[in-house]
């Protein structure tokens, strides 16, 4: 577990797998990858084995141990949708997420075609969210397949943003973070892609979380969109739990 994660939307992050391997344009420049890698060859390193994909099944309870509420990022380090990892897994991190019932799980996948075939056989109890990566028109099909699973929260991750975003199928959406991408070779955002998303999720009243500018110095690039930070959240029921 990660408490007090540097990432805006959440508040800690839980890997209980490790590694991935590229599936879109959006991956090219991993953040997570470039992290992992950096300790290959360790001994006795978290990332001695770099990105390569890894089940940690002495994670999976660990959630069960934290006692405050908070917004938990399922896998920040990998996708628990991957085609590596076992069906039977994947149920047992689910089972977790319903026992451990007082957090928010955030799940965010780049492989949601899987999470539509296995959805017969998961529970996807209220406090987990479902969301998929969008980085171009091109992946729109991913918010289809998304639509098709019964979250009780669903969501978008345009990021890196990396390029418009024209008519944004929003239907059943209720949250959608924008952001550039940061770091070496960072793919430029314009603030016109960022303004038509917000608009359109105005129109939609889908809740519109800008995470960040991006760009080789993120820090100095900051969060603010026309004057403002954007940090809204999904609307959620009355009878849900409270970070």
């Amino acid at each position: 577990m990660s408490k007090g994660s540097s990432i805006e939307w959440t508040d800690s992050t839980w890997n209980p797998v490790t590694g991935c391997t590229k599936v879109s344009p959006g991956c090219d420049h991993c953040y997570a990858e470039t992290f992992a890698e950096r300790f290959r060859g360790v001994p006795g390193h978290p990332f001695e084995q770099g990105f390569d994909l890894r089940l940690r099944p002495e994670r999976i309870e660990q959630p069960l141990s934290w006692k405050q509420p908070q917004n938990v990022f399922v896998n920040s380090m990998s996708d628990l949708f991957h085609v590596g990892v076992p069906d039977e897994f994947i149920a047992r991190v689910f089972e977790v997420m319903r026992r451990a019932w007082w957090h928010r799980f955030q799940v965010l996948t780049k492989r949601p075609e899987r999470v539509k075939r296995l959805a017969c056989k998961l529970l996807f109890p209220s406090n987990v969210w479902l969301g998929v990566s969008v980085e171009s028109p091109r992946y729109y099909w991913r918010i289809a397949q998304l639509g098709a699973v019964p979250a009780a929260v669903r969501f978008l991750s345009c990021e890196p943003l990396l390029a418009p975003l024209p008519d944004l199928p929003l239907d059943g959406i209720d949250w959608v973070i924008v952001g550039g991408e940061s770091g070496p070779g960072a793919r430029p955002m314009k603030a016109a892609w960022v303004r038509n998303i917000r608009a359109q999720c105005r129109k939609r009243r889908v809740s519109f979380f800008f995470k960040q500018w991006g760009g080789v110095n993120k820090k100095s690039a900051g969060r603010i969109l026309d004057g403002r930070t954007y940090d809204e959240m999904p609307r959620i029921s009355a009878g849900a739990i409270s970070a």
